[in-house]
């Protein structure tokens, strides 16, 4: 195939599998990563291992933020697609170092965006977040509904990315989609969320931090499910700005997640409750029909089954 894809981020969770299907399918892949040290580098080499060896593949170790350095690299390299998913992520930790989540995921994601238009980039795919719908109270979320209800700052930072999206498709004729992911889970899952960080627990006898009742709800998405929907976005033909939510229509209380965990582990969880955190929403909850309509998206993997997936994953790759 040969098309030469840039993806921000690569090295992650989600970018690293979307590395392993494109790789797959013969692209050319330039994955720019800075191994940001919120969680153990390792992690990540890990997840790249089997894309070293590729001749189709490149790592560059490089921070978005640098101007220079993304400029030339899109010089050098001259990708046609560019996937940006590197962020600085967390609703929690956006509320103690807001101004790194600012110079993160708004000026990175400029440099971005400026180096694709002067380079002649056919598409642009960001990576946005169902936390730009804060405290939306129409159910099931839908793209045309307002973002202006943001509860974090990190859900700030992701609406005003797609709001300069939105501006550089407009005034550069970029063609951009921004995918709305609704609370990834699966194999590879960075060990700060919540998933990753009950199983681990459950597994050693330890306590789980729950907040709130246990009433408060998310549309748990397979990783799988939304690389299909990273690469049916390559695939449109549209131009301008689209967004797009890619969830699995299928929200889950807290509470019930455990109790698929406790039952997919045959360990029963040791619960510390406690109040509910400030930035914290009391639901996502994706339409995906627009994504489907336009993507031909649709999530194959229910939650017990992806739960299975991930608990096998976690027993065979237990990282410390």
């Amino acid at each position: 195939m040969n098309t030469k894809v840039l993806v921000t981020g690569g090295a992650g969770f989600i970018g690293s599998h979307l590395v392993d299907t494109l790789l797959a399918d013969g692209f050319q892949v330039l994955v720019i990563d800075n191994f940001d040290d919120y969680y153990d580098r390792k992690v990540k080499e890990k997840n790249i291992s089997s894309h070293i060896s590729s001749p189709n593949y490149e790592l560059v170790e490089a921070d978005i933020r640098d101007r220079g350095s993304m400029e030339h690299i899109f010089q050098q390299w001259k990708p046609e697609i560019v996937v940006h998913l590197a962020a600085k992520a967390g609703v929690r930790p956006s509320l103690e170092i807001p101004h790194t989540y600012v110079d993160v995921n708004l000026a990175g994601t400029v440099n971005l965006l400026d180096a694709s238009v002067k380079n002649g980039i056919s598409k642009f795919i960001f990576g946005s977040s169902s936390s730009v719908y804060g405290l939306n109270e129409e159910v099931p979320f839908s793209e045309t509904d307002p973002t202006l209800k943001i509860a974090s700052p990190y859900g700030a930072t992701k609406a005003a990315g797609e709001a300069l999206c939105k501006s550089y498709s407009h005034c550069f004729g970029l063609p951009i989609a921004a995918l709305r992911f609704f609370t990834v889970y699966g194999p590879r899952q960075r060990p700060d969320l919540a998933i990753h960080k009950f199983a681990k627990k459950i597994a050693k006898s330890e306590p789980i931090t729950l907040f709130g009742d246990g009433t408060t709800s998310r549309d748990y998405t397979y990783v799988t499910d939304i690389v299909s929907g990273i690469r049916k976005s390559m695939e449109l033909h549209a131009q301008g700005y689209e967004a797009f939510n890619l969830g699995n229509d299928n929200p889950t209380s807290l509470l019930a997640l455990v109790q698929l965990l406790e039952n997919e582990m045959n360990t029963k969880a040791i619960i510390d409750w406690q109040p509910l955190q400030i930035g914290d929403v009391p639901r996502t909850w994706a339409n995906y029909q627009k994504a489907h309509t336009m993507l031909g998206y649709s999530p194959s993997t229910n939650l017990e089954i992806g739960i299975q997936h991930f608990v096998k994953w976690l027993r065979e790759n237990m990282i410390p």
